[in-house]
């Protein structure tokens, strides 16, 4: 689990093959830039890009993960060098300063529109249709590994375009500084929408929504 508040901008450095056929992933080495690493093992968890991705070789400033051909067409951002949001994983002393985050990529949206709003920046994102339910206004959702505030929502017959103020810090200490209409983007919806449709489509059909307590052993 993680938080959507990225620790640190790291980057891409090479990109290379696991395989020679089509259908090989491919080995990430990143530089972890401002992330430490002292406390992150063989195994663990990181967030890149909101995608998460297990570690399976480390140095004291670098690390690398291996990526699949699966999670390469669910994502964008992790198949070229290039700049990348980074968070480790939530542990359970932390503070939870977005919401929770799984960093499993629901859908890739498209930017619409981002500009300067005074201070601050409007981002408008096109979603899939397909995740446009679970997108409420004042609710939260993960663009590229960053938690936010769904600041307004229009549902259309192609989709659904909502838009986020992004303060300028969130704009200085993120990757998110080098959008522009038409760059694709990593969503993830909030999970409690997840659950709540799962629980209204279970009462929907008919099905029971609770279940008779176990019999003491």
């Amino acid at each position: 689990m993680f938080t959507g508040i990225v620790a640190a901008v790291g980057r891409i450095e090479t990109v290379s093959p696991l395989g020679d056929n089509a259908d090989a992933g491919v080995r990430l080495s990143i530089d972890a830039g401002g992330l430490p690493l002292a406390d992150v093992a063989l195994g663990d968890s990181i967030a890149i890009q909101g995608a998460c991705m297990t570690v399976v070789a480390k140095t004291e400033t670098r690390f690398d993960v291996d990526v699949s051909r699966e999670s390469l067409s669910k994502t964008v951002g992790l198949e070229r060098p290039g700049e990348v949001n980074l968070e480790k994983a939530l542990r359970l002393a932390d503070h939870i300063g977005g919401h929770l985050v799984s960093g499993h990529v629901d859908g890739l949206g498209t930017v619409t529109y981002f500009a300067p709003v005074n201070e601050s920046h409007e981002l408008r994102v096109r979603a899939p249709v397909e995740l446009g339910k679970y997108l409420a206004y004042k609710g939260s959702v993960v663009v590229n590994g960053v938690s936010l505030t769904v600041n307004s929502v229009r549902d259309d017959a192609d989709g659904c375009e909502f838009s986020i103020n992004l303060i300028p810090h969130t704009v200085a200490v993120t990757t998110l500084k080098h959008l522009k209409a038409g760059s694709q983007v990593n969503l993830e919806i909030d999970l409690i929408a997840r659950y709540v449709e799962r629980m209204l489509t279970h009462a929907a059909i008919g099905l029971p929504v609770g279940t008779q307590p176990l019999a003491a052993v």
